[in-house]
């Protein structure tokens, strides 16, 4: 006999596996109604001590047919992280809403359609679950609905992240410039904008386009302001795209990313005066190497001193009160961060990353063995002693070369769109899909 999704979710709720039973969920959101994922939903947010999930999908249980309840239940969804299990539900919440009679999507002469908040809701859900693509779609189709905010800047800013880049600034350019509460957002699509056409204006006649679903160093660029130091030899025809899902970093991938560092920092003709180091014991270990490596004099990071490199070895790993220093920039101060985590990145958006990767292990603290002990000095020495020149057997010979010049070259081309502005988060991978770990 056969057990449905639904079935086994509910099994592995009673096996007191919530975190399996959500993955069951994700797995097959698209199959099951919202109406009979209600229950389960329930009990898992019965069980999360989450109540007002628990109360809408009480309410959508007694309701199904209820464009009202499927909102407010595809709502909590997405507040409590869980939109892959809204965007059915706001789908249907449109569609019966398409002729509203009565409560939230009651409408009268004078009166803003109100099937506006299940529509921004759906594109936001959809934007969480990075279906980018999807929300432009959905948008476009109620094109006559949509408000400039936030309607038509999701609109944009979702025609970018589709990898659309010239959409979206037609989207983003139709907007008017008072974006009232939205004008944080809208500066930051702005800024992207700007970045995606210092790309746009690299492109040689007959070129490749710069922007295209496999250009991972000028989307990185273009979505985070950030400049890609290396990028994964493996993995390349199996969806990589120049990141990994795992690594077990070592002290020569630590040292040619540094070297990387030295050699974007020359091409776009920045000359910091020091290193700044943060206070964790794998940020001062790459810092301490970090100053040999660029020739520089070290110190404590101090927020507001302008022309330091500061070096961060994982962002992920920093006080989120440091973090949200870092995301202001000093004049002159560039922000590295070796190991880059795509699928959560940091409240902060290095200048500079070392490497894309969704698990890394640092060469200090091996997946399965005994951390290493040592001091950060001790660390440091490492790093100088070991070789960044790739072994010959490095990558699976499927993955395109990333040679020094072609970092060199992409630094020059776009530095004058770098080190610009705060170091806004970018939550979503963008137009270039990777594999990743469930």
């Amino acid at each position: 006999m056969t057990t449905t999704p639904l079935e086994t979710a509910w099994s592995l709720v009673e096996a007191g596996d919530p975190d399996a039973a959500l993955r069951e969920l994700r797995s097959a959101a698209t199959e099951v109604p919202a109406a009979k994922a209600a229950p389960l939903v329930e009990r898992l947010a019965v069980d999360g001590g989450f109540e007002d999930l628990a109360a809408a999908a009480r309410a959508l249980v007694a309701a199904p047919a209820d464009p009202v309840a499927l909102y407010e239940y595809g709502y909590a969804c997405v507040g409590r992280g869980a939109a892959f299990l809204a965007v059915p539900a706001l789908t249907e919440a449109l569609r019966l809403a398409a002729a509203p009679k009565r409560g939230l999507f009651a409408r009268g002469r004078g009166r803003t359609d109100q099937r506006l908040p299940v529509l921004a809701e759906l594109a936001t859900a959809l934007e969480d679950e990075e279906r980018h693509a999807e929300a432009v779609t959905v948008l476009r189709e109620h094109d006559a609905l949509l408000r400039d905010w936030p309607e038509r800047y999701l609109l944009a800013y979702n025609a970018l992240m589709a990898g659309d880049a010239a959409a979206a600034r037609a989207d983003f350019d139709r907007l008017p410039a008072d974006a009232g509460r939205w004008q944080p957002a809208a500066d930051r699509l702005r800024r992207s904008l700007e970045r995606a056409d210092a790309v746009v204006a690299t492109t040689r006649p007959g070129g490749p386009d710069p922007l295209g679903h496999q250009a991972l160093r000028a989307w990185h660029f273009t979505l985070t302001g950030g400049l890609l130091a290396t990028l994964s030899p493996y993995g390349w025809s199996a969806g990589m795209t120049g990141r990994y899902a795992f690594i077990q970093d070592d002290y020569g991938l630590c040292r040619r990313a540094l070297e990387r560092l030295r050699l974007v920092l020359e091409a776009t003709g920045t000359r910091p005066h020091s290193v700044s180091l943060l206070p964790g014991r794998a940020d001062r270990a790459l810092g301490l190497a970090a100053a040999e490596v660029l020739g520089l004099p070290v110190q404590p990071y101090r927020p507001g001193t302008g022309n330091s490199v500061v070096v961060a070895y994982d962002l992920g790993e920093v006080d989120d009160e440091l973090v949200a220093l870092l995301r202001e920039r000093a004049p002159g101060e560039v922000l590295y961060e070796h190991a880059t985590c795509w699928t959560s990145p940091p409240g902060a958006a290095a200048d500079v990353c070392g490497l894309l990767g969704q698990t890394v292990c640092a060469p200090w603290e091996p997946f399965g063995g005994e951390p290493d002990g040592r001091t950060a000095e001790e660390l440091a020495a490492d790093i100088l002693a070991a070789d960044p020149t790739p072994d010959d057997g490095d990558g699976d010979g499927e993955t395109p070369a990333d040679p020094d010049e072609a970092v060199a070259a992409f630094a020059r081309a776009v530095g004058r769109r770098w080190l610009a502005g705060p170091r806004d988060r970018c939550r979503s991978s963008g137009p270039v899909r990777s594999s990743r770990f469930a």
